[in-house]
């Protein structure tokens, strides 16, 4: 009798063994974006699986191993148009899973599985390339269609185009989004909220200063690529990339809003990658790529004009930190007074000036609720932005507007006994085109300031 309990005992812990073992899904979540769709799901432990592709329909399969399959399955309203079902069909055998994403249209999918970050837990992640992405070049992320304020116009030279007073482009880069929270506040607030808040008030910004235009590196809730994210402001040929995050710290203490430009060590890193891809030579170069035979030549050329280049954006990203942070101290504290150099892989653009913009302390609870009012953030987008201008009404790119518009102009050195309504009589201009010339916020001016006076 007392053999038979036993053997019965064994078969059950053996039983309850197997039963503990099995994984389970314990969630879906699905990030649609303009080229990608990430679907993840959320695993009580780490996932095994096997995938393959059908067509006719287009389909993706994926077998888990050890893998329950009672959990329902239901994808959430924002779901874009690629995806149209995810279903459980009959799996290999009784101790797996089989799920079925069924396509509205081919796509390449890309798998892999996430060990746990805070605040998620074990995660397969499936990637869908979507073939109707938009083609290399385009804005991956918003419309690269000029607003209608957009002064942008050509001039036909030798059957190609060549834009003389174009618009001075601003990347903004809303930090993290999709299934990359970024930091999370004491009271639960996601970073990844916060950042694209603040960059779609930016937008609208520079998009309502004539000569100005934003594009946004992404303009939803989904997941863009580090390294990515500065590709997609040099095929939309930016002027300038700002990244907006926000702070986090194991204390709740720090507190205050900081500016990061790229470091020297990363800048001569990137630079030595971009030498070592010959391909890359030619984005340097333009025609003359073409028309230069001696391989080494072409290598001495383009590392010439990289490093010229590079040196250009770092001093640029410099002078814009610091105009950041001399706006942002009047609507927040300052954690650093001085742009901070880092290795971020969203400044790595040789040629395009890059700061990275932290807000504030996500994980400081009064900062945590000054991110939370939509006029804090307004605030914040307004420093930004005020800063960038006053930098480009300084040194506007060559053949924009701005550029045309600065040339056109004379300067005065302000005298004693002048002032702001005497000069624009004097010089038949009107006074708040006086002060937008100059970025002046009020009608005080210095004796000694050079004032920029606009052609009437």
């Amino acid at each position: 009798m007392v053999r038979k309990i036993l053997s019965v005992m064994c078969i059950w812990v053996v039983v309850q063994t197997v039963h503990a073992a099995q994984n389970q899904i314990d969630g879906l979540r699905i990030w649609p974006s303009p080229d990608n769709t990430r679907i993840v799901f959320d695993m009580s432990s780490a996932p095994e699986f096997t995938y393959f592709p059908l067509k006719n329909p287009h389909r993706l399969v994926i077998d888990l191993s050890n893998t329950s399959d009672s959990k329902a399955l239901s994808l959430q309203s924002e779901s874009g148009d690629l995806v149209r079902k995810v279903r459980y069909s009959t799996p290999k055998n009784k101790q797996s899973a089989r799920v079925v994403i069924e396509l509205n249209r081919a796509a390449s999918p890309s798998l892999f599985a996430m060990t746990p970050t805070k605040p998620y837990g074990h995660r397969l992640v499936v990637d869908l390339k979507d073939s109707a992405a938009p083609a290399a070049g385009s804005n991956n992320s918003a419309s690269s269609t000029p607003p209608s304020n957009a002064s942008s116009s050509s001039v036909v030279m030798d059957g190609s185009s060549s834009h003389r007073n174009r618009d001075i482009i601003v990347a903004i880069d809303a930090g993290h989004g999709g299934e990359d929270p970024g930091s999370i506040g004491p009271a639960g607030t996601y970073e990844k909220h916060i950042t694209l808040s603040i960059a779609k008030k930016l937008e609208a910004m520079i998009n309502g200063e004539r000569g100005m235009r934003a594009i946004m590196t992404r303009s939803g809730d989904y997941y863009v690529s580090p390294n990515k994210r500065p590709e997609l402001a040099r095929k939309q040929k930016a002027d300038l990339l700002i990244s907006i995050h926000a702070d986090a710290f194991s204390q709740p203490q720090p507190k205050g809003g900081s500016v990061w430009v790229l470091s020297m060590r990363r800048a001569d890193t990137e630079l030595g990658r971009w030498l070592e891809k010959s391909e890359r030579h030619s984005e340097l170069l333009g025609g003359a790529a073409e028309v230069i035979s001696d391989k080494s030549s072409e290598r001495y050329l383009a590392e010439t004009i990289l490093g010229l280049s590079m040196d250009h954006s770092m001093a640029t990203s410099h002078d814009l930190g610091n105009k950041v942070i001399e706006e942002m101290k009047q609507v927040t504290s300052l954690h650093k007074r001085a742009p901070q150099a880092a290795s971020f892989a969203v400044l790595t653009a040789p040629d395009i000036p890059s700061i990275l913009v932290e807000v504030g302390f996500i994980s400081n609870p009064q900062e945590e609720k000054n991110l939370n009012w939509g006029k804090h953030r307004e605030k914040l987008a307004k420093a930004m932005f005020t800063a960038a201008k006053r930098y480009f009404k300084q040194v506007p790119p060559d053949g924009t507007l701005w550029a045309l518009e600065r040339a056109d102009s004379r300067t005065h050195t302000v005298r004693s006994g002048e002032s702001l309504s005497l000069l624009a009589q004097r010089y038949n201009v009107n006074v708040s085109r006086l002060k937008a010339a100059n970025n002046l916020n009020s009608d005080v001016v210095r004796i000694g300031q050079v004032l920029t006076i606009p052609r009437t």
